[in-house]
């Protein structure tokens, strides 16, 4: 099948690592490991974060037009579906329902999300035309609960949603060995092997990740110095990070994609407090790499988090809650190594390639065939 792949919050090929981007480029490979011809049939941004009407309404003029050129260049040879990735208020979907609409396509969205106190305020016409999207898709793939609460609450017949689970491709993260990777980063960054090493993958910029990096820095004084802290990730708010943190943790900068699953292979420990946290690919990339996890247990966080199980959850926001859980494991290295093993476990499981195939394929029939009735 010919499938035309749009993600209007940002781009599988935009330049700015995140867990939006790294997902975006995932369900591109997946669909496309599946059989499927993926093609990336645009790179513009409908993001707004500011409620900037004027921008809102500029978006909507380029993506009219663009909406509209696409469907004139696919008039002769159209795809078979149309999969937009990623819709929401302050990124709704202009092109999908259009293109869709004027070929006759299937209609397939990911990650949907609805938040209805968004119906007023700056980004109420993105509200309106995410709505209108949800209503027309013929398959939707909610990834956390809350947003498939959010879909039947705004009255989207249960056979259209086909809930999808977070997922990763756990194979880098089975290869890894860990003495090695271990021995080398030791050298490297000079850390003590003998200690455990606790690590943060998360990007530096303004709202919920700063928020959570000052939930950190809170918990840190409680925490002691008898373990290592690296920290991986980048921002316009690096240097904040940094003052926040002092000289307790490592700031190691990007890693790039291929190379954490050997950073996160050679420590014990994941650290995140994951202040208004969806649910986290870094969350779940670090149980693939066998680390026990230590969260804030927001939104959709403890549905990839078993706690007790794979890793301790607690109140969001609460600092000492926080620093009293990662002590426990910082301090138990059996119950961490069960744990990472429970974590692997549950991941492969749960939420690998496999898992989400299956998911995806049944969406994409739901989609055809209720386009054909």
């Amino acid at each position: 099948m010919r499938i035309a792949f749009y993600a209007p919050m940002k781009p599988p090929s935009h330049r700015v690592p995140s867990g939006d981007r790294a997902m975006a480029r995932l369900l591109m490979a997946t669909l496309t490991g599946m059989g499927h011809e993926v093609t990336l049939a645009s790179t513009l941004r409908c993001y707004d974060g500011s409620g900037d009407g004027a921008r809102q309404h500029d978006l909507a003029r380029r993506a009219i037009g663009e909406a509209g050129r696409l469907a004139q260049d696919w008039a002769a040879a159209p795809p078979d579906l149309w999969f937009t990735y990623h819709l929401y208020h302050k990124a709704p979907d202009h092109l999908g329902p259009r293109v869709a609409g004027a070929l006759g396509l299937p209609y397939v969205v990911a990650e949907p999300s609805v938040a209805p106190k968004q119906r007023r305020g700056p980004w109420a016409a993105g509200f309106a035309l995410s709505l209108a999207a949800l209503a027309r898709a013929d398959a939707l793939l909610p990834v956390t609960s809350e947003d498939a609460d959010g879909l039947a609450a705004a009255g989207i017949p249960a056979d259209r949603i086909v809930p999808l689970p977070p997922f990763l491709d756990t194979g880098p993260h089975e290869r890894v060995r860990r003495a090695p990777q271990r021995q080398r980063l030791a050298a490297r960054w000079g850390l003590d092997p003998e200690r455990p090493w606790a690590v943060v993958v998360a990007m530096m910029r303004a709202g919920d990740k700063l928020a959570s990096y000052r939930v950190l820095a809170q918990a840190l004084p409680r925490m002691g110095e008898g373990f290592e802290l690296i920290v991986v990730g980048d921002g316009p708010c690096r240097e904040e990070v940094a003052g926040l943190l002092g000289n307790r943790a490592r700031l190691v900068g990007r890693v790039p994609p291929r190379a954490l699953p050997g950073l996160l292979g050679a420590c014990d420990l994941f650290l995140w407090p994951a202040v208004n946290e969806a649910y986290g690919m870094a969350l779940l990339a670090a149980q693939a790499a066998g680390l026990p996890v230590v969260a804030g247990r927001a939104r959709g966080v403890p549905e990839i988090v078993g706690h007790g199980a794979t890793g301790l959850l607690t109140p969001e926001g609460d600092a000492a809650a926080f620093a009293d859980a990662a002590l426990s494991l910082l301090g138990d290295a059996r119950r961490r190594a069960a744990m990472g093993a429970a974590a692997a476990e549950h991941v492969r499981t749960h939420h690998g390639i496999a898992a989400a195939e299956q998911a995806l394929e049944r969406a994409i029939v739901a989609a055809c065939r209720g386009r054909a009735q």
